[in-house]
């Protein structure tokens, strides 16, 4: 069976399960306390040198780490991935720039947020929020010209860059001004399979 080494606060940690949960695949998932260094451990860094969250272990024990190198692996074959060229390319570009534009602003301040601002993080703070409504008005014209990132239908492109978009709230950024951001995410959170951030049991 898949293991799936996650922490139940992660966004990036919430992508794959939310396509394991689509693609009704069974997994383990095994909770690490990153706050406890739990990451950091021998055992760990075994898995992913890097010493983050998520890690997806294979049932040879192979693994593979980054949230969206995890979604590109489960999602071939399946309507989460497209096989046409440019839609294949296309999501993967979204899915970088997920990585590069949208959580470094917002899925950072959420995390500062949640674990408290040192002086240094506050002072950066401006910066991050013009960042983070940079990325959500680059989204908010994506989706007033098509219903979904990189394909016809919802592709890993969106599970991505909605994990950590339908709790930006959580990092006090308001979503008001972008009405297509807020029906794609109503529109994410409808598909069959759907499951919520919040991991039961965990808190």
């Amino acid at each position: 069976m898949l293991r799936l080494y996650d922490n139940h606060t992660s966004g990036n940690g919430y992508k794959p399960r939310l396509l394991l949960a689509h693609l009704g695949t069974a997994f383990e998932r095994i909770e690490v306390d990153i706050d406890k260094r739990e990451s950091r451990t021998p055992a760990f860094l075994e898995k992913n040198p890097n010493g983050r969250i998520p890690v997806l272990e294979l049932e040879d024990g192979a693994c593979i780490a980054e949230s969206n190198a995890i979604l590109f692996y489960l999602a071939e074959g399946s309507r989460f991935l497209p096989s046409e060229r440019l839609d294949r390319a296309l999501t993967l570009q979204w899915m970088f720039f997920e990585q590069y534009s949208h959580e470094p602003f917002i899925a950072v301040v959420r995390h500062w947020i949640h674990t408290g601002m040192n002086d240094e993080q506050r002072a950066q703070l401006p910066t991050k929020r013009e960042g983070g409504h940079a990325a959500l008005a680059v989204m908010e014209g994506q989706l007033g010209k098509a219903d979904w990132f990189g394909g016809a239908g919802m592709t890993i492109a969106d599970i991505a860059l909605y994990a950590y978009t339908h709790v930006a709230g959580e990092g006090g950024f308001d979503l008001a001004g972008y009405p297509a951001v807020r029906a794609w995410l109503d529109r994410v959170a409808a598909e069959p399979g759907h499951v919520p951030m919040a991991v039961a049991g965990v808190s």
